[in-house]
């Protein structure tokens, strides 16, 4: 890869699981494996927990964004909800160029929260349709 490549990762940013119960899996990565509670969203169903410099993201199936998934993790429904990995620099010109150079459609930039803050991200389909996130660097106060 090139040093010109408009796409650079630095690293995973986040994983999202959907879950059944919430309360077990807070337990199991928390407690078993050390991971504290950063944020919670409980109007969206949306727990986030800090593994290092990354986060592990946890959606009840119950909730808002868990329901998006489909079926609760099983052979019928997917348990991963979506990859993130962080670019930087995220220069959203460059990447869609290159994007749509390989016939790859990205939605919209939103501010998005991962393991670094609030800051820019977009959404696009590997494919097999699993959904990964490019997540750009933190928006400066």
């Amino acid at each position: 890869m090139s040093a010109e490549h408009p796409i650079a990762v630095r690293g995973l940013d986040h994983i999202v699981l959907r879950v059944i119960d919430l309360g077990a899996m807070i337990a199991f990565y928390g407690e078993v494996l050390g991971c504290r509670v950063e944020r919670r969203q409980d109007e969206i169903g949306l727990v986030q927990l800090r593994a290092g410099a990354s986060m592990i993201d946890l959606v009840p199936v119950s909730g808002k964004l868990g329901s998006a998934g489909g079926a609760a993790p099983s052979l019928e429904g997917r348990n991963l909800d979506h990859l993130c990995l962080r670019l930087e620099p995220f220069d959203e010109g460059a990447i869609r160029r290159h994007l749509a150079a390989h016939g790859v459609e990205a939605g919209p930039v939103e501010s998005r929260y991962g393991a670094e803050g609030e800051g820019p991200s977009m959404y696009l389909l590997d494919p097999e349709r699993n959904t990964v996130e490019l997540k750009g660097p933190p928006y400066t106060a």
